[in-house]
């Protein structure tokens, strides 16, 4: 990965794991060879809280610099404390990303530890880093910045209108997506009635949609709705005639042996929870056939707790059908 697609994928792994990409090993480096900071904090260093910390008589925590231009990541104050107490050196950690993901570094360090940063302070910081990574969701740059999803929305709206880069976020997964997905689900729709069988994956890349909305636009589709149409799809009752029994009972017959099939698989039958579905499915795939007697043996005052349980156990085995789906290799 290079280019920009690197750069931000770089300071992405800050947001999540801000102490691992920083170097374990300390150094003791002279004071002069440091450069101040690039910092969050509009104002800059704080005297009075450096003060204070010159005066601490324990020791203070390495400061984090930025290996390539050994300008301080995190630690103006720390730094600020060692002048006044006099010392030369100072014992840092490095941090060899780029400068984007060192600010993105130095935001994030400020938000979780130190003098807080001003509501200003966070307000600037979020908008240079919608500005260095326009593609980034709102929730991830809340993160960051210690702002709400919100708060960095309205600031993002301020500029979009101007800069077309910032119609598009950068999710939690790392992947970039349109804010407007109305022409993306649109081309996925147009993909999945021109080749049924291609893999929800495939399709998802193709268009840059994740696989789950690929899922939503599959089922729109087959309710004969919008797929361009954002929002779950809505359940559309349709009356069956009694005789669709027959259909049923010839469904039934085919999923009966389709599980024997799946009985014969050893990767199946041969551990604890292949067998544990096999037997879940056996169940299942006869009470088609027993419909109608079961719907007549339940008595009105259990009808509503039965039809939650039922709801309860069809969304599970729609959420477990979509997991397969989602789990099925590329083709």
């Amino acid at each position: 990965m290079g280019g920009a697609d690197g750069r931000a994928a770089a300071a992405w792994n800050v947001i999540d794991s801000a102490d691992e990409v920083i170097a374990a090993r300390q150094h003791e480096v002279p004071l002069s060879a440091l450069l101040p900071a690039d910092s969050p904090r509009v104002s800059g260093v704080n005297e009075e809280h450096a003060r204070a910390l010159a005066q601490t008589e324990d020791a203070l925590p390495p400061i984090v610099v930025h290996a390539p231009s050994m300008r301080v990541v995190d630690g103006m104050h720390r730094l600020r404390a060692a002048q006044l107490r006099g010392e030369h050196t100072v014992r840092v950690r490095l941090f060899h990303g780029d400068e984007s993901a060192a600010f993105v570094l130095a935001v994030r360090a400020n938000i979780a530890h130190g003098l807080p940063l001003s509501l200003a302070d966070r307000e600037a910081a979020a908008r240079r880093i919608v500005e260095l990574f326009p593609d980034w969701s709102n929730r991830a740059i809340a993160k960051v910045s210690g702002l709400s999803d919100k708060t960095v929305g309205n600031l993002r709206e301020r500029s979009s209108a101007e800069d077309p880069r910032l119609n598009r976020r950068r999710g939690r997964d790392g992947r970039s997506r349109p804010v407007d997905a109305s022409e993306a689900r649109r081309l996925a729709g147009e993909l999945l009635e021109r080749d049924p069988g291609r893999s929800l994956r495939s399709v998802a890349h193709a268009v840059g949609l994740s696989p789950a909305t690929v899922i939503d636009v599959r089922d729109k589709l087959r309710q004969g709705e919008d797929p361009a149409a954002a929002g779950r799809t809505r359940a559309v009752a349709r009356p069956r005639p009694r005789a669709a029994t027959s259909g049923m009972r010839t469904s039934e017959t085919t999923r009966l042996h389709t599980l024997e099939n799946l009985r014969r698989d050893p990767s199946l039958r041969m551990n604890d929870a292949g067998r544990d579905l096999l037997r879940w499915l056996e169940v299942h795939a006869k009470l088609p056939a027993k419909h109608e007697t079961l719907v007549r043996s339940v008595p009105p005052h259990c009808a509503e707790t039965l039809s939650v349980l039922a709801r309860d156990c069809s969304a599970w085995w729609s959420r477990f059908a979509q997991q397969l789906e989602l789990n099925r290799p590329d083709g």
